[in-house]
Formats: structure tokens, C-alpha cells, sequence
């Protein structure tokens, strides 16, 4: 079978691999979509982000779905021919951590490409994937485009759990990529009153708007326009800051109101904080780290209609131009969310 495999900062290749048969509990996924997420974007543009580098050659990819072709032993609840969106995450469910029910937070995290851990956790961007009968949620009735927009979907149902009461809220999102966007969706459904939304693209902020964003402001057109909101303490009640960008927290933290909520989901590397505004205003900074259980709720979600992600979805090319996916995903004046098409 075929995988796109990064062995360094712009060295993508699609290679040969072997096709493994599923075991016990597993099931055999003919891949069908694989969405280009920013992680995948940090490894291909500069062989990894922060402290995480490629240290060996590693597949990439965790926004998949794809139809299972095979069932290993005891699995139930799937059916050959299901459409599944299949989640990267696998924790082992004995560390500490999974047992006080935060598996997202576990100390043998097995995530489909990622290069934190050594050897490198390979990736699910390949032809044929045996996955964990748990890891797969039945998906029959969307595309497998949709389907694949489970993983990201779920990063942002996660910080919103995280963000708490969210009805009535005011709330503030910098960085409309996919990641932003999909918070918009995710904060309008948990019932938030207001969303602004800010970016340095207009490509991002149209689509911004076509998932309910109420004000949307070009930071490279108008650098100043938060500053309105930072009047008599601040507006916002909670913050998704998904671009990863010091002025971007900056002027978010500015423009709280006093007690609110920080969502840091952008991955940007370490940045400073203005402490004082954080102090003064007795702001909660959170961290948002992946997910696990909002996996089969954001595919519910998309099921039953009440999230549709389908104006996220740009571009798609064949895997055998898989580095032109990569080259899109880059270029945010045209692209939001490029998928690879495995079929």
C-alpha cells in the first residue's frame, strides 16, 4: 500500500508499506479521506514545532475516515462496508491519568503521527489502516470528507467543555483557520450570544462568517479595531485564541472582561503573557489538549445535522499529488481545510 511518509522539513514522499491484517479487537479501514491538519503543516515546513522534532522517518496524518473492509476477532457494533471517521487517539487506559478519566492527558498516548514520543507514533495518511475497533465511529450518511472533519471538530467541542457555561456568552476567536472556524461552530451550538472573530486573511474570515460569526475584523487591515472592546475593562467573556500568535493573545487578553475564560489552542511555540492584565482582571488561562470522548459527539453532531462543516472543505487532490495538498493548506489566501483523496 501507499503512505505519504515526511522524513524532514520539506521531504515528503509517498512510499511503499506494508498492509498488516487486524487482530483481536481491530478492524481493517480502507482509507477514503485524509484532511492536512497544522500539526502536519509544522512537520512538513519545519520538521516539527517547539521541542517536537522528526527524529525518524514517520507517517503522517490523524484526519481520517475510510470504510472497513475486514473485522478481527470479537468486534462488534461494526459491519463490513460501514463508513467510519476513525480516531487517532488511543490512550492505554491504565496510567493515572486514564484512570481519573482524563485520557486525553495520558502517559502512553498512542496519537497517529506524532513525533513526540520516540519512535515516533506513525500516522494513519496511508492506504490501509488497522485501527481499534474503539478507535472507529460509524459515520454512515455523511461524506467521507465530513467524516474526516470528526478529528478537528473534536479539538474544539473539547476547549469548548473546557471554556464552561457557555449560553449567553460573549465570545472572542483569533485565528480563523480550521481550527477557529470549527470553534465559532462549536461556541454558537454550546449557545454563546456573540462571536467576533478576527484573522489576517479575508479567505478566512468569509468562511468565518458563513459559520455565524457575528463581527469579523482583518487585523491587517484594521490592527486596532479590539481596542474598542477594551473599554471599561473589557467585553469578551471567553477567548478561543487559535492562532498561536503573541499580538493575538495580547490584544485578546485586552479586550476580557474581568473573570473570563482563555482557551489556548493555537500551537505556536512559547510566547509571553501580560501577566498584570491576566492578574488584575482575574482572567482563567486554560490549556485545551486534544480530546477523547468528544470524538463520536462531534460525529453525532454532523450526523444529525446540528454542525455542518462542509464550507470548511476547499480542496481535494489524489494521493499521488499528495505534496500539492500540503502546498494549498499553506497558502491561506485560498485555502481553509485540503483533504486527500485515498479512494
Amino acid at each position: 500500500m501507499r503512505a505519504i511518509v515526511i522524513h524532514e522539513a520539506g521531504d515528503l514522499r509517498v512510499e511503499e508499506r506494508q498492509t498488516a491484517r487486524p487482530g483481536s479487537g481491530e478492524v481493517l479501514v480502507r482509507l477514503s479521506v485524509g484532511g492536512v491538519c497544522g500539526s502536519d503543516l509544522h512537520y512538513y515546513n519545519h520538521g516539527g514545532f517547539g521541542p517536537v522534532r522528526l527524529k525518524e522517518p514517520m507517517i503522517l496524518g490523524h484526519e481520517v475516515s475510510g470504510h472497513v473492509t475486514e473485522l478481527g476477532e470479537g468486534v462488534e457494533g461494526l459491519a463490513v462496508g460501514d463508513l467510519v471517521a476513525v480516531s487517532p487517539s488511543r490512550p492505554c487506559g491504565h496510567c493515572r491519568y486514564c484512570v481519573e478519566g482524563l485520557r486525553n492527558q495520558c502517559l502512553n498516548m498512542r496519537f497517529y503521527g506524532s513525533a513526540m514520543p520516540f519512535p515516533h507514533i506513525q500516522g494513519a495518511f496511508r492506504e490501509e489502516l488497522v485501527a481499534d475497533a474503539a478507535q472507529c465511529v460509524v459515520a454512515n450518511g455523511l461524506s467521507a470528507a465530513e467524516a474526516a472533519m470528526a478529528e478537528p471538530l473534536s479539538v474544539t467541542l473539547h476547549a469548548t467543555r473546557r471554556a464552561g457555561e457557555m449560553l449567553g456568552k460573549k465570545v472572542l476567536v483569533t485565528g480563523c483557520g480550521p481550527i477557529g472556524t470549527l470553534a465559532i461552530l462549536a461556541a454558537r451550538r454550546a449557545g454563546a450570544a456573540e462571536i467576533v472573530a478576527t484573522d489576517l486573511a479575508a479567505n478566512a474570515l468569509a468562511i468565518a462568517s458563513s459559520a455565524g460569526a457575528d463581527r469579523l475584523i482583518n487585523v491587517a487591515e484594521e490592527p486596532d479595531a479590539l481596542s474598542a472592546y477594551a473599554e471599561g475593562k473589557g467585553t469578551f467573556d471567553v477567548l478561543y485564541e487559535c492562532s498561536g500568535a503573541q499580538p493575538a493573545l495580547a490584544a485578546g487578553i485586552a479586550a476580557m472582561r474581568p473573570r473570563g475564560v482563555i482557551l489556548q489552542l493555537g500551537l505556536g511555540g512559547d510566547m509571553s503573557v501580560p501577566m498584570m492584565a491576566l492578574t488584575s482582571k482575574e482572567l482563567e488561562l486554560r490549556g485545551s489538549f486534544r480530546f477523547h470522548e468528544e470524538f463520536a459527539v462531534a460525529v453525532s453532531l454532523m450526523r444529525s445535522g446540528l454542525i455542518d462543516v462542509k464550507p470548511l472543505i476547499t480542496h481535494t487532490v489524489p494521493l499521488r499529488e499528495a505534496e500539492t495538498a500540503f502546498e494549498i493548506a499553506n497558502d491561506r489566501d485560498q485555502a481553509m481545510k485540503a483533504q486527500i483523496d485515498f479512494s
